[in-house]
């Protein structure tokens, strides 16, 4: 039943029905903050306090099966005080075929706990939401820049980052 959910899409307004919602809500319960559903794709957000738990989680409980990150990004909402970024996990289970989106709100300064003993592709992944974005990854094994050159000054895709004018480095 689970194996084909994404195929087969269902309706909006039906989050709950997805099955890594179900299991995060049955083991997890006071960590879900928030569940929706948007052109089929299911997200959950989750407290930064245990994320590495639950995505541990995620990709070892056999009903669920995600066994593959295939990106790890982050969004910058600067009028959103107290939760100005959101680290966002896009999570893929092979055998399942099944999607899931899950999202760690966040404050300015405030570190997450790194996915890199999970999925060694986080290990990458992070390192660009650092470079871009600025945010720290607790216990990450390499946390420096990316795709920026060292002595690169500012994080690109935060909003306040200038557009025009010449970047020194």
């Amino acid at each position: 039943m689970t194996a084909n959910w994404d195929r087969q899409g269902f309706g909006e307004g039906e989050p709950e029905k997805h099955p890594a919602v179900a299991a995060i809500r049955n083991d997890f319960p006071s960590s879900i903050l928030e569940v929706e559903s948007s052109c089929g794709q299911v997200w959950a957000a989750v407290t930064p306090a245990n994320v590495v738990e639950i995505l541990t989680f995620l990709k070892n409980n056999q009903e669920l099966q995600f066994d593959f990150l295939s990106d790890l990004t982050a969004i910058h909402w600067p009028e959103r005080p107290g939760a100005e970024f959101e680290i966002v996990y896009q999570l893929y289970s092979t055998s399942k075929h099944l999607r899931f989106r899950l999202k760690v709100p966040l404050k300015e300064g405030q570190e997450v706990e790194t996915a890199s003993d999970v999925w060694q592709t986080a290990d990458w992944l992070e390192r660009e939401v650092y470079d871009m974005f600025g945010i720290r990854f607790e216990g990450h094994p390499d946390q420096r820049r990316i795709l920026n050159p060292d002595g690169f000054e500012g994080h690109p895709l935060r909003k306040e980052f200038p557009l025009q004018g010449r970047v020194r480095w």
